[in-house]
């Protein structure tokens, strides 16, 4: 319930800061629920956003379930977004559904790997993962963007970005890609619209929820993993390797923040486009936090800050003094009333005590 009453808390609270700047809250409110849930648009739109942060909340979360603080998901899904679309660039004539599952392998397998290396990193030299990831996030970056810059930029292109993988013609869509979700509901007689970018990756979050719940609580591994998370030396004691685990932990948060790249990539821009991230490695820690570290709290998490990010803009453009930086305020004070939850608990412990 704590999750619950911080978000509703902060709710209250960003009603009160519109109006002190001089805005109507009811106003702010009904744009922000109409935008989200009045149309169609509204919430394909919503779970669009929230499907990156859905892999980047659950990657947190396997981390954290370990001890670990994996800040790094950004640097992990970077590189994963442009193995992606590196694998559809050399393998231009080859069957486009061969390439699609090729390129996601890349994106999952590539992020595992850059994730691998803090945890490496950590069991064998000590190295604090908070330091290791942080850095790792700049040289990404970096790299991507000189080989997008110098390699596979398309020549005059004033943008950032790599040559196309699949692009449209007469019409049609063709080259490497995953279905958008009205080709995936149009068998079934449901007209969603085909503007909208919400696609199959949406679908394979949800799998990845219920597939990161199966490992963590229905297995040795992820018993063993959540183990080391409580108390490394007595898991140590009795006998599982503290080591593996942590490496075990970084790969599979990596694996599951490259698969981003499979929404950016083979989803929506059929390429590699620098900068593509809104941050969404970093809004990953909130997600995981608000989320509980649970994979059904990370999805409904996930749900709340894309639907945040889709009232952003329509709250900017219809009221007089309220930006869409407000967006980002209500975020920052939704984590900072789940972090005082020990605060709340112990207050009402107290309480409790004084009733008694």
């Amino acid at each position: 319930m704590f999750p619950l009453i911080a978000v509703v808390a902060a709710f209250l609270v960003g009603g009160v800061i519109v109006w002190l700047v001089g805005d109507s809250p009811l106003l702010v409110y009904e744009l922000f629920f109409s935008s989200v849930f009045g149309s169609t648009d509204g919430i394909g739109y919503t779970l669009f956003y929230a499907t990156p942060l859905i892999f980047t909340g659950l990657a947190v979360a396997v981390a954290f379930k370990c001890g670990l603080f994996n800040i790094g998901a950004e640097g992990q899904l970077t590189a994963a977004a442009f193995a992606t679309a590196w694998v559809g660039l050399m393998l231009p004539h080859w069957p486009a559904w061969l390439v699609v599952i090729l390129a996601a392998l890349a994106a999952i397998v590539v992020g595992g790997l850059w994730g691998s290396i803090p945890g490496v990193l950590k069991a064998r030299f000590g190295a604090h993962e908070v330091i290791t990831t942080i850095m790792l996030n700049f040289i990404a970056l970096s790299i991507v963007s000189y080989f997008t810059q110098y390699h596979y930029r398309r020549p005059g292109d004033p943008i950032l970005e790599t040559l196309l993988i699949a692009e449209v013609k007469d019409g049609v869509l063709t080259g490497p890609h995953i279905p958008r979700m009205h080709a995936l509901l149009a068998p079934f007689g449901i007209n969603f619209p085909e503007r909208l970018p919400l696609n199959l990756a949406f679908l394979l979050a949800i799998l990845a929820c219920v597939l990161v719940y199966i490992f963590l609580w229905k297995t040795k591994w992820g018993y063993e993993l959540r183990a080391v998370g409580i108390n490394p030396a007595a898991a140590e004691y009795g006998g599982i390797s503290v080591a593996r685990n942590v490496v075990l932990a970084m790969s599979l948060s990596g694996m599951l923040a490259g698969m981003v790249g499979i929404n950016e990539v083979l989803g929506y821009r059929y390429r590699y486009y620098d900068g593509f991230s809104a941050s969404y490695g970093f809004t990953g820690i909130a997600v995981a936090l608000l989320g509980r570290n649970h994979p059904l709290g990370v999805f409904f998490a996930a749900l709340l800050f894309g639907a945040l990010n889709r009232s952003a803009l329509p709250i900017d453009m219809f009221t007089d003094k309220v930006s869409k930086d407000w967006v980002v305020i209500l975020q920052g004070i939704i984590i900072l009333f789940v972090a005082c939850e020990a605060v709340f608990r112990g207050g009402a412990k107290r309480l409790m005590r004084g009733k008694v």
